[in-house]
C-alpha cells in the first residue's frame, strides 16, 4: 500500500495476532466469581506503564471511584485515552500518574499546562471519532481501517494517521492503527459476579472499549444475580468472559452523575476546578484521595449521607434506566 503523507504522532504498535495470544492464554471462559475491591482490582490489573483507556468521564458515569484509587495506590507513566473526557486527565495528572496522553477533547488547565511545559506529559493529538475509530479496530481485531475525515487538517500532522492509496479504487484514503488498550475501566449501572455487565442510556464506546482491552475491571451500581442476567440476557452491554474484575461501587462516578441513579454534585465538581485555579490540588487529593482508604471511606468522610440521598431525588430521569 502506497502511503502518500503520515502525522508525525506516537502511537502504540498495533498487534492484533499478539492481543488474540493473550487473550486466548490469560482470560477465563468459565463463569468465575471476579468480585472484589477495588484496592485489588487496581493493584493486580493496572500496572505502572499501562495504557489505559475508560468510558464517558468525570461528569456523566465515568470510572472516578477507579480513578482515585489509582492515583491512591501512585500508579505511574500510564498513557491515557482521553476521548470525550473533561478534567479526567487534568487529576491524573495532579496524582503524578499519567505520562502520554491520546488527546481527543480534554479540559485543560494550569495542572496539564505546567506538566506540558516542563515535559512531564506527552499529548498526540488525535480526534474524538478518531480515538473511538481506533478502539473499533482493535475491538475488530485488524490492525488498522480507512475512514473519511482527518486528512488535510492540523490534527493529522500531529496524530499517527497516515494518507494512503486505497488500493482499490486508487484514491487517497486515511487510515488510523488499531488501539489496544493494556487496561480499561468502566462503569455499569448493574453486573453480576462473573461480570456479566448491563450499561443503560447514552454511552460512548463501552462494547468497542471492553472487546479492545487486555485486561478490563468493571465498577458497578448495583449487584444483581446470574439468574436476572439470564432472564434477560439482550440486557447485556458487557459478557463475562470480556472481565476480569467486578468492583462494587455504589456512587462509583461521584462527583459525576450516573444517568437513572443520581445526579452529579457540580459543587463537588468545581471544587476541582477552584483547586487548580487557586493552586490547591494537592490538598484537594489529600481530602478526597489520600486521606481516606477507600470509595466507601470517602463517601461517609467527605459527602454524607444526607448529600448522596439528595443526589439521588434531583435526577429526574429514570424511563429506560432499570
Amino acid at each position: 500500500m502506497e502511503v502518500l503523507d503520515e502525522g508525525t504522532g506516537e502511537f502504540k504498535p498495533p498487534d492484533p495476532d499478539g492481543v488474540r495470544e493473550w487473550v486466548r492464554t490469560h482470560k477465563e471462559r468459565k463463569p468465575i466469581v471476579k468480585l472484589m475491591t477495588e484496592q485489588e482490582a487496581v493493584s493486580r490489573f493496572v500496572e505502572d506503564g499501562d495504557y489505559m483507556a475508560y468510558d464517558q468521564n468525570v461528569a456523566c458515569r465515568g470510572p472516578s471511584s477507579l480513578f482515585r484509587e489509582i492515583i491512591r495506590q501512585r500508579k505511574k507513566d500510564l498513557w491515557i485515552a482521553a476521548k470525550f473526557s473533561w478534567s479526567d486527565t487534568s487529576l491524573l495528572v495532579a496524582g503524578g500518574c499519567v505520562s502520554k496522553v491520546d488527546v481527543g477533547w480534554m479540559e485543560t488547565g494550569a495542572i496539564v499546562n505546567k506538566a506540558l511545559h516542563e515535559g512531564r506529559v506527552k499529548f498526540i493529538e488525535w480526534s474524538n471519532g478518531t480515538l473511538t475509530y481506533r478502539l473499533l479496530a482493535g475491538s475488530l481485531g485488524v490492525p488498522y481501517l480507512p475512514m473519511r475525515w482527518l486528512g488535510g487538517t492540523d490534527t493529522f500532522k500531529k496524530s499517527g494517521a497516515k494518507l494512503v492509496k486505497d488500493p482499490f479504487t486508487n484514491k487517497p484514503i486515511v487510515v488510523v492503527p488499531a488501539l489496544n488498550p493494556d487496561v480499561a475501566i468502566i462503569h455499569a449501572h448493574q453486573c453480576d459476579i462473573h461480570g456479566n455487565a448491563r450499561i443503560f442510556g447514552a454511552g460512548v464506546a463501552p462494547k468497542e472499549i471492553a472487546m479492545a482491552s487486555r485486561k478490563l475491571i468493571i465498577s458497578t451500581e448495583e449487584l444483581i444475580s446470574n439468574e436476572e442476567i439470564r432472564r434477560e440476557p439482550q440486557r447485556t452491554t458487557i459478557p463475562y468472559y470480556l472481565v476480569d474484575a467486578v468492583v462494587y461501587a455504589p456512587f462509583g462516578t461521584y462527583p459525576g452523575s450516573t444517568p437513572g441513579r443520581y445526579a452529579a454534585d457540580f459543587e463537588a465538581v468545581f471544587e476541582f476546578a477552584m483547586a487548580q485555579m487557586q493552586g490547591t490540588v494537592d490538598q484537594y487529593l489529600d481530602k478526597y484521595v489520600y486521606s481516606v482508604a477507600s470509595h466507601e471511606e470517602m463517601l461517609d468522610k467527605r459527602v454524607g449521607a444526607a448529600k448522596l440521598l439528595r443526589l439521588r431525588s434531583e435526577e429526574l430521569i429514570r424511563e429506560g434506566y432499570l
